[in-house]
């Protein structure tokens, strides 16, 4: 997993409340034992056309969002079931941080477990973000994870709170497996004297 401390980006918009994980990667893609290529699929039935053409109609698909790496959204994002699937579709996708007021559990720990950064914002502080993203062309913003806050180039800025344990592992680019393996000459002799 790659260290986040702080990233700038584009910020891509998707007004929208209770995306489900079936939403983010559709369960047809699933079959895949590799951790990755789903990028692709990240939104496929929104994405794409029933004859698999690009739906002009889709946000995302503008082009003016082309190489978007901040995805803001509605509420309860990532609900339904706990698939890693989806954090790493988003990823793939281009995806560093997703902002919203509230995020379903399951599917945020699974991004902080793959170095997508989740933060959660008020529903004002989100109003004027996606009014931003929606209106103002190229619209960035820098999110630093050390000092949880983030900004525009404009008027903008916010604090937010973070769990200092993931904090930690994402700043020092750990998963739970990089946190074990620090460990490693430890278990090595523990497990060489049984």
């Amino acid at each position: 997993m790659e260290k986040f401390i702080e990233h700038t980006g584009l910020v891509a918009p998707l007004d929208r409340v209770n995306v489900d994980t079936d939403q983010i990667i559709p369960k047809q893609f699933l079959k895949r034992i590799e951790r990755t290529g789903f990028g692709k699929f990240a939104f496929y039935d929104w994405r794409y056309l029933e004859d698999g053409v690009p739906n002009p109609e889709f946000i995302l698909n503008d082009p003016k969002f082309n190489g978007a790496s901040i995805l803001v959204t509605g509420p309860n994002f990532g609900s339904g079931s706990s698939r890693e699937h989806a954090p790493w579709a988003l990823s793939e996708y281009g995806f560093k941080v997703i902002i919203s007021t509230s995020f379903a559990d399951i599917f945020r720990n699974n991004c902080m477990q793959n170095g997508i950064v989740t933060v959660v914002l008020s529903s004002k502080e989100m109003d004027k973000l996606m009014t931003n993203a929606m209106r103002i062309p190229n619209y960035k913003l820098s999110v630093n994870l050390e000092t949880q806050s983030l900004s525009d180039n404009l008027d903008f800025s916010a604090e937010f709170e973070f769990d200092p344990f993931r904090k930690d592992s994402i700043l020092k680019g750990l998963d739970d497996i990089g946190i074990t393996l620090q460990h490693e000459e430890e278990i090595s002799k523990y497990e060489s004297k049984n």
